[in-house]
Formats: structure tokens, sequence, C-alpha cells
């Protein structure tokens, strides 16, 4: 039996950037009921509070939930005297790395003849401990997002380059039109490690759920530490998996 049920966010939990629907916070607080339960992203806590926490009932269940963003780089878990998300470690990139990795950017760009015309919002957002690419920028409408790079394949190109640059760094291809950029060895396999530290949890305790567990994608790390995974492809198959978990 699992203790810690693990999900990724964007493309697993909800729609890209979008917040959960009605039936997936209903069957999240549900879950957080009965289960230990951590979702581990490339986004922003400011972005898990946008598209997952708002939409969770207040009370003593939350402490049941243990939010892991940009990675697995940062922990947040609910503190129920305080009533509010309480930061137990971050590993932030230094200036130094930030002004690096948007040099780097910013020639791979150049080379690959980057349309930059269709821009909505940032193009690389600082997440302090991470920094992320967004080919359409951060603001830009799902539909548009949803067509731009389904196969990963323009992604896959600058990534390739970015690599020949930024070597003491990782870099995963994420979500719909995204690119993760962390200090090396922080991704996700680093953050299930951390899981089993603070939650007190062993590999065979825990079950991940997510859309990008494909080689070079930002869910592939957590392979590497031997937990089960499943992989899904958007958030009704997460929703089956949800239900099959509270109604076994």
């Amino acid at each position: 039996m699992h203790k810690l049920i693990v999900f990724d966010l964007d493309n697993t939990l909800t729609k890209s950037k979008l917040p959960v629907d009605e039936e997936m916070s209903e069957l999240f607080n549900k879950l957080i009921e009965i289960k230990k339960v951590a979702v581990i992203s490339g986004g922003s806590f400011k972005q898990l509070e946008k598209e997952l926490l708002f939409s969770l009932k207040l009370g003593p269940n939350l402490s049941n939930l243990h939010i892991f963003p940009t990675d697995g780089t940062a922990y947040f878990t609910w503190d129920n005297n305080e009533g509010k998300w309480q930061k137990i470690y971050q590993e932030s990139l230094t200036e130094k790395d930030k002004v690096k990795i948007r040099d780097a950017f910013s020639q791979v760009l150049k080379e690959v003849d980057f349309d930059f015309s269709s821009i909505i919002g940032e193009l690389i957002e600082d997440k302090d401990s991470a920094m992320t690419f967004s080919g359409l920028g951060q603001d830009a409408e799902l539909e548009n997002k949803q067509v731009w790079d389904p196969n990963e394949e323009k992604r896959k190109q600058i990534k390739s380059l970015l690599e020949k640059r930024l070597s003491s760094f990782e870099i995963r291809i994420a979500g719909t039109t995204s690119i993760d950029i962390t200090l090396k060895g922080l991704d996700k396999a680093y953050g299930i490690k951390k899981m089993i530290e603070y939650i007190k949890v062993s590999i065979d305790e825990i079950l991940f759920v997510g859309d990008s567990l494909f080689p070079g994608g930002n869910d592939n790390p957590v392979i590497s530490t031997g937990v089960k995974t499943i992989s899904v492809k958007n958030p009704e198959e997460t929703k089956r998996i949800i239900k099959d978990i509270i109604y076994l």
C-alpha cells in the first residue's frame, strides 16, 4: 500500500497554467483526508497557489499535503497553528547563475531564429531556485500553447543547444511550452529524496503520477529513484487514478 501519492501539476492535475477544475478539487480534497500527498512541479509556489492550493478546503487535512515547487528545489508544508504555508527549504540560484542562463537563452534563441512576435507575458521567468522558459510567454492562451510544440521538437532543439552552454545546470522539457533550468543535481529525483527524508517514507511506499516521464521530460528523473510511476496524458486520466485510490 502506498503511503505517499506524488503528483506533477500541469497536464497532470490541471491543464497548463489553469486552476484545477471543480471535480479535481473535490477529488483532491477527499484524497488528502485519507493519504499523505505531495505535489512536485516546475512551477513556482505562487503558481501552485493559483492552480491548486486556493481551491482546497482550509483545515487540518492540509497538513497531509506537501508542496515541492520548482522541481523539488523548495518545500512548503501547512502549519495548522499558524494557518499558513511554511517554507522548509529553498535551493536558490545566484544572480551570476541567472545572468548566465539568460545569456545562454539569448544566444540560442538567435541561433534557432526564434519568433518573438507572439510572446504574451514573460519569456523567461525567474523562480529564484529555477529559471523557466515559456515558448509563447507565461500568459499565452492554452489553445495556442497546445499547438506550438506538441511533439517537443522545438524545445528539444533549444535544450540541445543550451546544454552546450550550461553544462553545470539541469535542463528539462516541462509542461506544454516550457523548459526548466535548475542547478545540476536539483531535479525531481532530488525532490523525491527530500520527501523520503522529511516525510519519513520509503521508496516502495511512494507512487508518482506525471505526464512527462519520457526521456528529457522533467518527471523523468523520478524513475531513477526506483519509486513506482504512472504516466498520464491529461487530468482526466489522473482523476481515474485518484478515484481508484479513494474508493478502493
